[in-house]
C-alpha cells in the first residue's frame, strides 16, 4: 500500500530572514531540496519507458520498476530529472518497485520530464545493463594498474597485541526512539581482553543499513527489511560482522562492543534525516548502560563482567555506512545536547568520545562535528555509497571551529562497501549476502570488477579495514603520535594492510593559516569552480569527466554556496595559476606547505612548481610536487585529492616574509593536464590536544498546521538555537516548484531568534494536497547543526470530490480511439483523477498489444513482451486520467490501430482503484470492431 504524502498548491509562503527582504514562494512536500512533479494539462502522462503514474487521489505516485532486485542499502534511492532531485521514493517489498508520492502536483508538463533518472549516491540504477560499457567501448582506457606501495611506517597498529580475548553477548529491554513506531533492540556483542588490569578504553561499533530479516534456506527472495521480523524469519546479525576488528582491538587492551540496529534499519525509510538521530540515541543509550556498569560492575551482564571495567573517559566510536553518520551525530550530541523532543536519550553524557572511525559513511546532513577527531575510510569500489560522500566529514570541518582535531580520509583502492562487515560478505555471512559493486558481463569495470588487479578480496579488504580502525584507536585514544604518519597524508603505510593500496590526507591537527577556495579568494590563470552547480561552466567537473569526485558529492540544493576548488587546465607548461586570499596569511613556524590536489584518474606525471609571494612582492619557489591519478573508471568516484607537501625552508633563505604571504602560485611543468586545488595549509608535525569549543547548536524542526477554510494565517518554522557562544550558519530556502534554493549567511546566538522563517497560509474550501515549506541549514563558523532540515507542513482539511468515469466513445472501429470522460463533483486545487488498470475477460476476445499504438503502450507499461499479449496480462499496464486544477472534466483514451486481419470484436475492461487498493466503481468496457 502506498503511504500518501500530499501537497497543497494554493498556499502562499513568505520567507523572512533576519536582515533580508522577504521572498515569496509556493511550497511542496517532497524531501528537502526536491522539485515538484507536475501533471500534464492534456490529461496524459508522456513518461519515458519504464515509468508510470499509479494510484488515484492521495495514493497517486510516480513509479519506476527495476529490471533487477535492488537490495536494501545505505544510500538513498532518488528520482531525478534534468539533474534536479524529485524526491526519495518508497521501495516495495519486491525490491524492484519504487514509488514517489506525487506531492507538488500542478498544471504543468509531466511529459516534459524526459530525463528521468534513478540514482543512489550518484550511481545510475535505471540504465540497461551493459549500456555504459557500449558507450565507452571506443574510448576505453587500458586496464587499471596498481599504484606503487608506500614506505612502511615506524609502527604497525594492525599487529595483534599481547592479550587473549573473551567474547559474549548481552540483550537488554528494547528502547523506544522518537519517530519510530516499534521498539528498537538493545543487543551487543562484547569482545574484551583477558587478564587486563585496571580500566580499559571502550570501542563501540555500529553497523549500517542492511536487510534486517531472512528465512533460513530460502535464499535472497526471503530477505526483507521489515521490523519486527515475521514469525518464520530470523534477524540478520549485522552486529557480529566486525568480530575481527573487535578481536584485534581487544588483543591490544580495548573493551569492545558491537551493537545491533535492525530496529532502526527497518523503520528509517520515512525519517527525514535517514535515521541519524535515532542511531545517535541508540549509541548513547548503550553508552549510558556502560557508564552504569562501570560504576556498579555487579549490575552488568555476564558478557560485560567477564572483561575488565570500561573507562568511559576514553571512548572510540566506529560506524559503518549509515552507522558512520550515526556515530558522528552521537559524538555531536554528547558535546552539544539535542532537543529532548527529537532525542531518545536526553540524559547528560557520562563519557568522553576521543575519536570516531567512519567506514564508507553516508553524509546526508553534511554537518560533521568539528572538535572530535575522525578517520573516514573511503572504499574505492563502493557500490552502495558510491559517491564516497563521507569525504565531507573531512572537508566539512574546515574553518568551523578551532581546527585542532585531526580529520583524516583513508582511500583504499579496490575495496567495496560490504566486505568490511563479514555478515554482509558472501561465504561468511549467516544470511544471504552479495558484492555491492554489481558486475555485468557486458560492463566489466577495469578497476572494480572481481579479478581486476586493483580489486581486493574480502579477506584483504577486511584486514585493511581492521588495521586502520586500530590506527585510529592508537592515535585518538592511546595518544601514540607515531601512528599519525599513517593517516595524515605523510605517505606511510601499515604493512598489516598489505596488499591494499592506501592513500591518506587530512585537515585540522593544528594546521595553520592557509588558502581555502571556499573562504573567498581571487584566482588568476585558473578559475574558481563550484562543487554543486548546474552550469557546466561554473562546475568543477565537466560533463566529460570519467567518474566523479567525493569532494563534490551532492547535498540538497541545486546550487550550493561555499563549496569549491581552484581548477587548472593547461595545454602547455609554464602558465601560472595564482591564488590570493582576502588577507595575508602566515606560514611562520611551519615545516611544510601541504596542498590537497586532485588530478584525473589514470593520469600520470602531473608536475607543478609551487611558489609564494609576500606583501613586499618577494617571491620564492618552494619546490615541485608530482602526482599520478588514482585507478578510476566512469563508475568510480576517483577524482580524489592527494596531499602533496613542499618544505618552507627555501622561502626563509630567500628573504620572503613567511608571516605575510599574499599569493600562492602553481605553475604546470608537465606538457598538458588538469588539476584542482582543494586547499593548502601550513603543516607541522605533532597531534595537538583537542578541547571542544563552546559552539552554538542549531536544530530545525517541523510543524504541522491546518489550512483552514478562509483567511490568512502566519506560521514560523521552528528553529532551536542552543549553546554558549555565537556563530554563523548558511540557510537554504528551497523553491517548492523548481527545487532550487536561495541561501543566506545567518548569525546565530543562544537566546536570540537567529533565524526567522515565516509561512503565510491562505485557507479555502477546495480539496488539495498538503504543502511542505522546507529549510536546510549548514554550519559555517562557530556552530554545529543537528537536525539540518525542517519546515512547516500545511495539511489540507477539505474533502476530496467524488470521481466518476463515463464512456464518450465506448464502441469504435479499429483505428479510432476509445474515449471516456473523467468528471469531478466539484473543482479541486490539484490535478485529480483515477488510475485505471486492465482486467481480464475470459469470455470474450481481449484487446492486445498488437491492437494499440506502440508508443502509447510503452508510455503506459514498463515491459512490453514480444508477440501478442492481451493488455490485461501485462503486469504493469495502467492509465492515469487526471482532471486539471480548477476543472471538472478530462478525457482518457486508448488509441487503437487498424490492420488487414479479419477478426471478431475485441474488448477491454478498465477498473479504477481507491487509495486502499480496493476496486472503485464498475468495470469500464470498451469494444473495438473490425474495419469493414
Amino acid at each position: 500500500m502506498i503511504r500518501a504524502r500530499k501537497t497543497w498548491a494554493a498556499a502562499i509562503a513568505v520567507l523572512t530572514v533576519v536582515g533580508v527582504a522577504p521572498a515569496a514562494a509556493q511550497a511542496r512536500p517532497q524531501p528537502p531540496g526536491a522539485a515538484s512533479v507536475q501533471a500534464a494539462p492534456n490529461g496524459t502522462a508522456d513518461l519515458p519507458p519504464g515509468w508510470r503514474i499509479t494510484g488515484s487521489g492521495e495514493a497517486r505516485a510516480l513509479e519506476w520498476h527495476s529490471p533487477r532486485a535492488v537490495p536494501p542499502g545505505d544510500a538513498r534511492v532518488e528520482f531525478r530529472t534534468d539533474g534536479r532531485l524529485l524526491g526519495v521514493p518508497e521501495p516495495d517489498k519486491d525490491g524492484r518497485t519504487f514509488r514517489l508520492p506525487l506531492d507538488g502536483t500542478e498544471t504543468a508538463a509531466l511529459n516534459g520530464l524526459t530525463d528521468l533518472q534513478v540514482l543512489a549516491a550518484g550511481r545510475r540504477l535505471d540504465e540497461e545493463p551493459g549500456a555504459a560499457a557500449r558507450e565507452r567501448r571506443s574510448t576505453d582506457s587500458p586496464p587499471a594498474k596498481l599504484p606503487p606501495q608506500l614506505p612502511a611506517g615506524t609502527v604497525d597498529p594492525g599487529t595483534p597485541g599481547r592479550f587473549a580475548t573473551t567474547t559474549g553477548e548481552y540483550t537488554l529491554d528494547p528502547v523506544r526512539l522518537p519517530g519510530l513506531p516499534a521498539p528498537v533492540e538493545m543487543r551487543g556483542l562484547v569482545v574484551a581482553p583477558k587478564g587486563a588490569t585496571g580500566k580499559r578504553p571502550l570501542a563501540l561499533f555500529l553497523h549500517g543499513r542492511h536487510a534486517t530479516c531472512y528465512v533460513p534456506g530460502q535464499g535472497e527472495e526471503a530477505v526483507t527489511i521489515d521490523w519486527p521480523c515475521a514469525d518464520d524469519a530470523r534477524p540478520i546479525p549485522s552486529h557480529r560482522g566486525y568480530l575481527r576488528d573487535q578481536e584485534l582491538l581487544a588483543s591490544q587492551g580495548y573493551v569492545t562492543v558491537s551493537i545491533s540496529a535492525n530496529g532502526i534499519n527497518g523503520q528509517d525509510g520515512d525519517v527525514e534525516d535517514g535515521g541519524a538521530q535515532a542511531r545517535s540515541s541508540l549509541v548513547r543509550s548503550h553508552l549510558a548502560r556502560w557508564a552504569d556498569w562501570a560504576a556498579g560492575p555487579a549490575t552488568a551482564p555476564t558478557a560485560v563482567r567477564q572483561g575488565p571495567r570500561a573507562d568511559l573517559s576514553r571512548v572510540l566510536l566506529v560506524g559503518h555506512s549509515r552507522g558512520g553518520e550515526g556515530v558522528d551525530r552521537a559524538a555531536m550530541d554528547s558535546l552539544y545536547p539535542p532537543p529532548a523532543s527529537q532525542d531518545g536519550h536526553p540524559a547528560r553524557a557520562r563519557w568522553n568520545i576521543r575519536g570516531t572511525v567512519l567506514i564508507g559513511p553516508t553524509a546526508f546532513g553534511q554537518n560533521p562535528v568539528p572538535d572530535v577527531p575522525s578517520l573516514t575510510i573511503l572504499p574505492g569500489c563502493d557500490g552502495d555509497v558510491s559517491d564516497l560522500q563521507g569525504q565531507l566529514y573531512v572537508d566539512g570541518t574546515r574553518g568551523v571551529s578551532r581546527g585542532r582535531a585531526l580529520h583524516s580520509a583513508v582511500h583504499i583502492t579496490g575495496a567495496n562497501h560490504n566486505y568490511f562487515n563479514s555478515e554482509w560478505t558472501p561465504g561468511r555471512a549467516e544470511a544471504p549476502a552479495s558484492d555491492d559493486f554489481w558486475d555485468d558481463p557486458e560492463d566489466r569495470d577495469p578497476v572494480c570488477s572481481v579479478g581486476s588487479p586493483t580489486r581486493l578480496t574480502a579477506e584483504q579488504q577486511h584486514r585493511a579495514g581492521a588495521t586502520y580502525v586500530a590506527a585510529a584507536a592508537r592515535l585518538f585514544v592511546a595518544g601514540d603520535d607515531r601512528v599519525r604518519e599513517l593517516i595524515d597524508g605523510t605517505g606511510r603505510r601499515a604493512p598489516s594492510a598489505d596488499p591494499a593500496r592506501v592513500l591518506t590526507h587530512a585537515v585540522g591537527a593544528g594546521r595553520g593559516a592557509g588558502f581555502l577556495p571556499d573562504g573567498g579568494v581571487e584566482v588568476t590563470g585558473g578559475r574558481l569552480c563550484s562543487a554543486i552547480d548546474p552550469d557546466p561552466g561554473a562546475a568543477c567537473l565537466g560533463e566529460d569527466a570519467r567518474g566523479s569526485s567525493p569532494h563534490f558529492a551532492y547535498w540538497h540544493p541545486e546550487r550550493e554556496t561555499g563549496r569549491g576548488a581552484v581548477a587548472l587546465d593547461w595545454s602547455a607548461p609554464g602558465t601560472a595559476t595564482r591564488v590570493r586570499p582576502g588577507a595575508p596569511v602566515s606560514l611562520k613556524g611551519a615545516k611544510s606547505l601541504a596542498l590537497r590536489v586532485i588530478v584525473p584518474p589514470g593520469s600520470t606525471g602531473t608536475r607543478l612548481d609551487v611558489s609564494v609571494t609576500d606583501t613586499e612582492g618577494r617571491r620564492a619557489t618552494l619546490g615541485q610536487v608530482r602526482a599520478d591519478g588514482l585507478p578510476g573508471s566512469a563508475r568510480t568516484a576517483s577524482y580524489w585529492a592527494q596531499e602533496l607537501r613542499v618544505p618552507l625552508a627555501t622561502a626563509g633563505r630567500t628573504g620572503v616574509d613567511l608571516r605575510r604571504i599574499t599569493t600562492l602560485e602553481l605553475t604546470p611543468r608537465s606538457r598538458s593536464g588538469q588539476a584542482w586545488l582543494m586547499d593548502a595549509y601550513a603543516w607541522q608535525p605533532g597531534t595537538p590536544q583537542v578541547r571542544p569549543a563552546p559552539l552554538t547548536r542549531v536544530d530545525v524542526g517541523r510543524t504541522k498546521v491546518e489550512e483552514g477554510d478562509s483567511g490568512v494565517r502566519t506560521y514560523q518554522i521552528p528553529v532551536r538555537v542552543f549553546g554558549q557562544g555565537g556563530g554563523t550558519v548558511r540557510m537554504y530556502v528551497v523553491d517548492p516548484v523548481t527545487g532550487s534554493a536561495e541561501d543566506r549567511l545567518i548569525t546565530v546566538r543562544p537566546g536570540s531568534p537567529g533565524i526567522d522563517v515565516t509561512v503565510r497560509v491562505e485557507g479555502n474550501e477546495r480539496y488539495a494536497w498538503d504543502t511542505s515549506h522546507d529549510v536546510l541549514v549548514k554550519a559555517v563558523r562557530g556552530s554545529v547543526v543537528g537536525s539540518y532540515a525542517g519546515g512547516v507542513t500545511v495539511e489540507n482539511d477539505d474533502p476530496m470530490p467524488e470521481i466518476s468515469v463515463t464512456p464518450v466513445a465506448g464502441t469504435v472501429t479499429e483505428g479510432q480511439p476509445l474515449r471516456w470522460r473523467v468528471s469531478l463533483s466539484e473543482p479541486a486545487d490539484v490535478d485529480l483523477g483515477p488510475t485505471l488498470t486492465a482486467v481480464p475477460d475470459d469470455a470474450r476476445p481481449e484487446l492486445s498489444t498488437k491492437d494499440v499504438d506502440r508508443d502509447w503502450l510503452l508510455r503506459n507499461a514498463w515491459d512490453v513482451p514480444d508477440g501478442e499479449v492481451p493488455l490485461s496480462r501485462l503486469e504493469y499496464f495502467s492509465l492515469w486520467a487526471p482532471v486539471a486544477p480548477g476543472e471538472t472534466d478530462a478525457e482518457v483514451t486508448v488509441p487503437t490501430i487498424g490492420d488487414e486481419v479479419t477478426e471478431p470484436a475485441e474488448y477491454i475492461g478498465l477498473q479504477s482503484w481507491d487509495a486502499e487498493g480496493e476496486p472503485q466503481g464498475p468495470v469500464l468496457t470498451g469494444t473495438v470492431l473490425d474495419a469493414p
